[in-house]
This record gives structure tokens, sequence and C-alpha cells, in this order.
């Protein structure tokens, strides 16, 4: 919905489509200068941290995995290395493999989803992924063969495609069978393959001359592309140890969003997600991944968030590429967890959901109960960052009339792939009784 009055132009997306969750976009433009852009975050919020409280340390894997249904193994994995460091506790090699499997299948799917059903209908003119279907079907079912193996995977290391019930605390209450595994070798194989054409394909996109001013924040691990592990660095300087997360971020309460926004304590805005991850770690993709971002016209540093559908696609042919490693040399470790004795301490943790990345700190009491809980999701950290860049893109683009200007706005917000529903779990939870 637009309106305009004397000098005054006001564009309103009262539902943004495409996105996870709920929320809306608002922009005011006042004698051709924007005056105020908003991403409104108007789901209610979910008390995650709240529910958390007084629960025994071995249940925040299955109730966090329930914030989000696209990617539930981000937050099981985040709870359980936060846990787990505040219980002392270091997983052998094999289950630490086992776990990059799962988060392989998560990745592949959740980056299948938004390039082929909620993003590229954008940059080939159709409104829906429904009407892409009709006229280019091989197309998406390419996409919906590489997201079956992503959900296959989890399936088989998860229990169960969505909201997986087979990792714990210390592991995995079961290891998959060898023979499970081998046969996902060949659908592995033609989803590697499916892939490297995506990012053929989505290189060709024409894409608006449009760079973001951030701070790229990502995990970086010493020998790998990160999914579990790593130090939080950044292309300014930033290079700490996640147990300091909260000392260099903060976040804040805005009005117009049922979300926190976080921002770092020394420079302001920062994003999270493809674009950093790649950029920081470029270095970290494996060959075949780096051949095919430099086929399709990318350097070792994208700041084009318009762009990233091409690094979701690069990223793709890792997690295939990273998953087949993993199955192609799985054996079935000796045990599935090790042990875990709940006991006082504090743990933080950090890993890279398909969005960006997930903080999570525990303290855990005496007793093994939950004693505190902070939670900190991508999209929370990513809404300064989305909202500068929409003032910037709106300001380049006053001479549109306002239907194309909505549809551009809305086109650009889905660049970040925002996940409204996991940001929307902030609030304390108080109950005052007389």
């Amino acid at each position: 919905m637009t309106h305009s009055h004397r000098g005054i132009r006001t564009l309103d997306v009262r539902a943004l489509t495409r996105v996870e969750g709920e929320g809306a976009m608002h922009v005011n433009v006042v004698d051709g200068q924007v005056t105020d852009v908003r991403l409104e975050i108007y789901e209610p919020p979910r008390f995650f941290e709240a529910l958390l409280r007084g629960r025994n340390f071995t249940e925040p894997p299955d109730i966090t995995a329930r914030i989000c249904g696209i990617c539930p193994v981000a937050y099981q994995m985040s709870a359980c290395h936060a846990i787990e460091q505040a219980l002392g506790v270091t997983l052998p090699a094999d289950l630490r493999d086992l776990r990059r499997l799962l988060y392989c299948g998560e990745w592949i799917e959740s980056h299948a989803l938004h390039i082929y059903l909620l993003h590229a209908p954008d940059f080939l003119g159709f409104r829906s992924a429904i009407e892409l279907a009709r006229d280019h079907r091989a197309l998406v079912e390419r996409g919906l063969r590489m997201k079956k193996v992503g959900n296959e995977l989890i399936e088989i290391v998860g229990g169960r495609a969505i909201h997986p019930v087979n990792v714990r605390v210390g592991g995995f209450y079961r290891s998959p069978s060898q023979s499970a595994l081998a046969a996902l070798v060949e659908p592995l194989r033609r989803a590697r393959q499916d892939a490297l054409d995506t990012v053929a394909w989505v290189g060709g996109f024409e894409f608006p001359d449009f760079n973001g001013d951030w701070e790229l924040v990502s995990l970086r691990h010493p020998h790998e592309y990160p999914l579990n592990e790593g130090r939080l660095v950044s292309d300014r300087g930033l290079d700490i140890d996640v147990a300091n997360f909260l000392d260099h971020v903060a976040e804040e309460h805005v009005p117009h969003s049922n979300a926190l926004q976080a921002h770092l304590l020394e420079r302001g805005e920062y994003l999270v997600g493809p674009l950093a991850r790649y950029s920081l770690n470029y270095d970290k993709l494996p060959e075949i991944a780096r051949q095919a971002a430099v086929s399709a016209g990318l350097g070792p540093v994208c700041r084009n968030p318009f762009q990233s559908i091409i690094v979701r696609a690069v990223e793709l042919v890792f997690a295939l590429d990273e998953a087949l490693r993993i199955v192609e040399s799985y054996a079935p470790p000796r045990a599935p967890s090790v042990s875990v004795i709940g006991r006082a301490g504090r743990g933080h943790s950090c890993t890279e959901a398909p969005r960006g990345t997930l903080y999570h700190r525990y303290d855990i009491g005496a007793d093994g109960s939950v004693l505190d809980a902070v939670i900190i999701p991508p999209t929370s950290q990513n809404q300064h960052a989305i909202e500068h860049d929409m003032r910037e893109f709106v300001s380049q683009r006053l001479h549109l009339d306002d239907g194309e200007l909505t549809r551009q706005c809305e086109q650009a917000i889905r660049n970040y792939d925002p996940c409204i529903s996991c940001a929307t779990h902030f609030l304390d939870l108080t109950i005052v009784r007389a």
C-alpha cells in the first residue's frame, strides 16, 4: 500500500512474502529524501529463553529446535556446544564429523529452498515459485531434488527431517548405520552436479550495482569452512573467542520490532550470513566450490547482497561436497555419545546457521538445571544492516513509481533471507504473584 501527499510519499508492505515468518516494511519519503525505513517484525514474541529456565541441561537441544522448522539443526548444535563447554565435555573426531554431516544436510535443504522457491522468481520476473514451475518445471525440480537429499541426510542422522530427535548433549542417541549413509552416495554426487549447475545458472542473472558497507562477521576455523566451530572474526579487525561475544555485541529494543537488534559496541551495524562467511573464509572452500565461484564471476569477496544467491549456490556445492566426503569415509563410531554429568558452569557457542552466526549462552546450576539462557539469532543481528541498506536502496530509486519501487524493496529484503520467526523470542517472561 502506498500514499502520496504534498511531498510526502509512504510505502507500506503489510506482509512480506517469500520470507519465513510475519513481518512488514515501512518507508517514508519527505520532499525527495528518505526519512524513515523500518523492517517491522510484528510476529508475537515466543519467550524461548524464559521457557528454558529451570529445565535440565539435557533439554535445550529439543526445545530450541522448535524455534525454526527450516534450521532446527543450527539451534540444536549451538545448544549442544554451549552446554558441553559449560560442562567440560569434548567430543571425539567421529562424532564431530557426524554433527558436521547433520549441519550439511540443513545447509543443503535451506539453501536449495531459498534459491529456487523464494529468491530466483524475483530475478526471472515471476511472482512465485508456482509460476516459475509452470514455465520452467525442470529448474524447480532440480532445486527440489537437492532439498530432498538434504532432508534425507537430516532424517538419517537426526532421526527425522524436521525438528530432529536424535541429537543430544554429548552426541547422538544412536549412530546411523553404514548402509543407510552409503545409500546416499550416488544421490549426493548427482546433487553436487545439480549444485554446480545452479551456480552457473544464477551467475547469469542480472544484478543491480549495489554494495553494502557493513562490517562482515562470521566464524573462521583454521582448517575448514566454518559450521560448528571457530573464532568470531570480521573484515575490520574483530577476532575473538565466542565466549567474549557479549563483550562486543549489544542488543537493543526498537519500538517497531518484536525482536532485539544487535550491534557491535565498537562500530555499530554488521552483517552475518553467506556473504560474510564466503568473504572471510574463501580460502577454506574446497577447490570445486572456489572454481564454481570464479566461473560465476565472483571474486574472493562479495559485498553485493543481490549476489548472495550465487554465494548460497557456492555454499550448496561446498555442503554437498563436504557431506559426500564424510559419508564416503564413514564408519559407525564406537559409541553414539560421550558421558555428560551436570554441574555448575557457563558455556557459549556460535555456529553458522544457513542465515548466519547464531549465538547461545547457558548458565547451568550445580543440580544440572538451566539458570539462564541467551539466544541471538542471525536475523536479529542483521536487522540494522537491512534497514540501512534499504535506506540507500530506496534513495537511489525514488524515480520509480510506487508499485515498482515496492516490488524492488521486497526483493532487496529477500536477499538476506530473514527468518522473522527465529528473531521473535527475546522477551523475558515475568510473573508477579500477589
